[in-house]
């Protein structure tokens, strides 16, 4: 049975020490992945000097080419993210930006590096736009290349003009319990599933192996 690790992205605005309900949603998926026998390691974002831009590394001491390489030694990737105006927030959105340097990035058989990699999200907030939030960051994992999962994503949101986060808020097992363990069956299955049984590269016509990057 292939060994599979995961990585979680906890695109959470506040630094370490700070509490984040995003980080205790994506230890939560970390926790259900491990009892799918799957390893892995929660990243906060904020406390990398991460750089604005599209490319794999930006220079001048950029955090992302670190965060990039355990990407690339995992094959699960979730996105862990509070809701900001009913958007995902600006960490997330700005992971989503270094992640569209991937459609430059292929193997020797000219598939991307991101092909047979399975992502997920994780989404917080005290407000709604869930589902709204999961649907962009689902698009654009998938668009650079990432697969999902039936059931790839798990949430939880408080209610309206209430100041109650995830992480106060008490063990949710009926609801956001019963998404986060989906998520990690389905998710790990199918990344054992694609690490026995690659993509296929692309044929011999030059066929593309993702969609044309964007003009910026």
């Amino acid at each position: 049975m292939a060994t599979i690790r995961a990585l979680v992205l906890n695109c959470t605005l506040k630094p370490s020490p700070g509490p984040s309900s995003s980080e205790q949603l994506g230890r939560e998926v970390l926790d259900e992945l491990a009892a799918q026998g799957v390893e892995g390691e929660l990243v906060r974002v904020v406390d990398h000097d991460v750089r604005f831009g599209v490319s794999i590394d930006e220079g001048n001491g950029d955090g992302w080419p670190a965060i990039r390489a355990k990407l690339l030694a995992a094959q699960v990737l979730i996105i862990a993210t509070p809701i900001w105006l009913g958007q995902p927030s600006s960490v997330c959105k700005m992971v989503l930006e270094r992640l569209d340097a991937e459609l430059s990035e292929t193997d020797d058989e000219g598939r991307l590096l991101t092909y047979g990699k399975v992502a997920g999200v994780a989404v917080v907030g005290n407000e709604d736009g869930a589902h709204h939030t999961v649907g962009q960051v689902q698009q654009a994992l998938n668009e650079v290349g990432f697969t999902l999962a039936a059931a790839a994503a798990t949430y939880w949101v408080g209610e309206a003009l209430h100041k109650v986060d995830y992480r106060d808020a008490g063990p949710k097992p009926d609801t956001t319990g019963r998404t986060t363990k989906a998520l990690a069956l389905n998710t790990a299955h199918l990344a054992r599933l694609l690490a026995d049984r690659p993509y296929p590269p692309p044929d011999a016509k030059g066929a593309a192996v993702g969609p044309s990057r964007e003009s910026a």
